[in-house]
């Protein structure tokens, strides 16, 4: 997943990873262009193509005060993609 775009940078947020085999961690994921948090994510697991694959759960943990975006969303595992 590439947090920041080429061309223009984007707003981020911390992706919080509630369970699964990242249970506890974080990490930097950048809103869709129309300013909402992404409804999944994919997070390489090792260099044969393995990736974790995280859903939106629904839940915000925290707002950003000066414009009311949020700034830490959680997810749930979903499952491993082995393509």
């Amino acid at each position: 997943m590439s947090v920041m775009s080429t061309t223009t940078a984007r707003r981020t947020y911390t992706a919080k990873l509630t369970d699964g085999p990242l249970e506890g961690k974080t990490m930097r994921a950048a809103f869709l262009e129309s300013g909402d948090p992404q409804p999944r994510i994919s997070i390489p697991a090792n260099d044969r193509g393995k990736r974790f694959v995280y859903s939106r759960s629904g839940a915000i943990s925290e707002f950003d005060e000066s414009d009311g975006a949020p700034s830490v969303v959680d997810y749930r595992y979903f499952g491993a993609d082995f393509s």
